[in-house]
């Protein structure tokens, strides 16, 4: 199991000979430069190479004329306890993650740990040390934020200010515990966004024994900040329901890989006619019944754009920058200030496709031939892509 130090610094990186910058900004996806320049983990210049100071780094990468992407954003995961899954009793699935370009990963609720709490202060107590072990541990150099608990009746306001005032800053899935009907959730969702809380709440039918079907006026009622899973996880609303919900709630439209895909293209394309695909952001909702899918988020930004007409670079900005600035998160955007976290993307071996995202949109799977976390190369060529046509090289260290 591979576990990245917290405390770890990377010094300066120059990362040079870029082909292609995504910048996870949906408002201008595609980036004039080929050069980006980090100290200790944040990015400090991007622009033209002639434009920067590279002098004096650390580390040099020559990204060989192939494309440099935010680091994947994975907005709905249901971790347990380090880098296992107790649903399919698999290992280091969050390392694997890693390797299809994912490095942050939010969780939707740790509902899979064998006996899970359903009392008051058994709820609190396991969101508190989720939250505290993921902060300490890193698998992959994965950031997991957990510590997201799910929502019991009988919970009052000061449950929502001790869980604030100790660090948690999510909600589990609303309709995985006792809390379904639209009014009581609200409520809580009111309590949770007073201190510091962000909610999601369960959408479609239900997923595992002891949840329930959330329906349209659930979900509007609870104005939830992320309307989790809109496409189902796994079964889905009917597709005008969807497409309802994209109209009547202003929150995130949450489209998951363990949903229903002929939905998950109705509720993006719905996002885009209305005008506000900002509000579209990616997630797996894995570990599951379906499995754990290290590529499960590329799937997605594949599928939205080979099948529903999305434009490539805009469906990555759904995998990044719009679930960074939906979550409050220093990552997903190419620009000063931001965590240098990135994936080196080139189109597959032997693909149809000319250009990387001319391959997404004819729907293959683009390959990974690194990953970055706070500046700090993670993994090279990936074992679970099919293999990039072109793979970034370290040309110089210190």
């Amino acid at each position: 199991m591979a576990e990245a130090s917290t405390t770890e610094k990377a010094g300066k990186v120059v990362i040079r000979n870029i082909g292609l910058l995504l910048s996870g900004d949906i408002d201008a996806p595609i980036l004039e430069a080929d050069t980006i320049v980090s100290r200790d983990g944040i990015i400090e210049q991007v622009g033209k190479e002639k434009d920067c100071d590279t002098a004096g780094a650390d580390l040099t990468i020559d990204a060989r004329r192939t494309c440099v992407c935010p680091g994947l954003i994975d907005s709905h995961v249901h971790p347990v306890f380090g880098d296992w899954t107790p649903r399919q009793n698999q290992l280091n699935w969050i390392d694997s993650t890693m390797h299809g370009g994912v490095t942050t990963m939010i969780s939707a609720g740790e509902v899979h740990l064998p006996g899970r709490p359903k009392d008051i202060v058994g709820l609190k107590a396991l969101a508190i040390t989720a939250q505290r072990a993921f902060d300490n541990f890193r698998p992959g150099g994965v950031k997991v934020l957990a510590g997201a608990p799910v929502i019991e009746k009988g919970m009052v306001e000061d449950d929502f200010r001790e869980l604030g005032a100790a660090g948690v800053s999510l909600l589990g899935e609303i309709g995985l515990g006792s809390v379904k009907a639209g009014d009581e959730a609200a409520q809580m969702v009111k309590w949770a966004r007073k201190h510091g809380i962000q909610s999601t709440i369960h959408t479609g039918g239900p997923s595992i024994p002891g949840s329930g079907l959330i329906d349209k006026d659930v979900v509007l009622e609870a104005d939830a900040d992320i309307i989790g899973h809109i496409n189902g996880g796994h079964t889905s609303l009917p597709e005008a329901h969807v497409c309802e919900l994209c109209e009547k709630s202003s929150r995130g439209i949450e489209i998951v890989h363990n949903g229903n895909e002929k939905t998950a293209i109705a509720a993006a394309q719905a996002a885009i006619q209305l005008k506000c695909p900002h509000r579209v952001i990616l997630g797996t909702d894995g570990p599951a019944g379906s499995g754990m899918q290290p590529l499960g988020i590329l799937r997605m930004i594949a599928l939205l754009s080979s099948l529903g007409g999305v434009p490539p670079e805009m469906a990555f900005c759904f995998a990044t920058g719009n679930t960074a600035r939906m979550r409050n998160l220093n990552c997903g955007l190419v620009e000063p200030g931001r965590a240098a976290d990135f994936v080196f993307l080139d189109r597959a071996q032997h693909t149809a496709g000319r250009t990387l995202l001319e391959s997404v949109a004819l729907g293959d799977i683009p390959g990974v031939g690194m990953v970055m976390i706070d500046g700090i190369v993670r993994c090279g060529r990936s074992r679970n892509t099919p293999p990039a046509t072109e793979v970034p090289v370290v040309v110089g260290r210190g």
